[in-house]
């Protein structure tokens, strides 16, 4: 039953972190908006379409990963009664497979900043300065929450091998 309550509490955990997506991504909305509404220079005119953008870009990941942890609360739930040895077995690769790939995430993501940022230097257009500020603004966004989840599911997965570790000496 620990590794049910473990499971459970990771999955509710990562609910909560995806909330911060959805957050983010109204911000995003509402400052489009503002700049459509009261921006009076072409930089800040150009600030519009970005923020929109990366708004639904945070929402839409926000939002799939919001309802699919939702829905791994209950399937944790039929898939430890059906068979425990074999959910464990699942979780610890699963566990495995999102640390790795969030190797890779903190390894793009800063480049893709570096990118950005390198096009603030070189290209002088109020369209692509406002497009490159935006796009630093929300992949910052998504490494802060990325970090919190990494973090998490490095202790979860961690927290399995210890219960794999009790239940061997038992």
């Amino acid at each position: 039953m620990e590794l049910l309550k473990l499971a459970t509490i990771w999955a509710k955990s990562e609910v909560f972190s995806t909330r911060f997506f959805i957050f983010f991504a109204i911000g995003f909305d509402i400052a489009g908006f503002l700049f459509w509404r009261f921006g009076k220079t072409d930089l800040a005119k150009a600030y519009i379409y970005p923020s929109l953008v990366s708004g639904l870009l945070l929402l839409a990941i926000g939002l799939g990963l919001f309802y699919t942890n939702k829905s791994r609360i209950i399937q944790f739930k039929k898939e430890f009664r059906t068979d425990s040895t074999s959910f464990y077995q699942s979780e610890i690769e699963r566990t495995e497979s999102t640390l790795k790939e969030y190797t890779v995430v903190f390894k793009v993501i800063p480049i893709l900043i570096i990118i950005a940022a390198l096009l603030i230097l070189f290209i002088d257009t109020p369209t692509w300065r406002a497009s490159s500020i935006t796009a630093i603004a929300m992949l910052i966004i998504i490494l802060l929450v990325d970090g919190t989840a990494h973090a998490r599911i490095e202790k979860y997965n961690k927290e399995l091998k210890m219960l794999d570790i009790e239940i061997k000496n038992e």
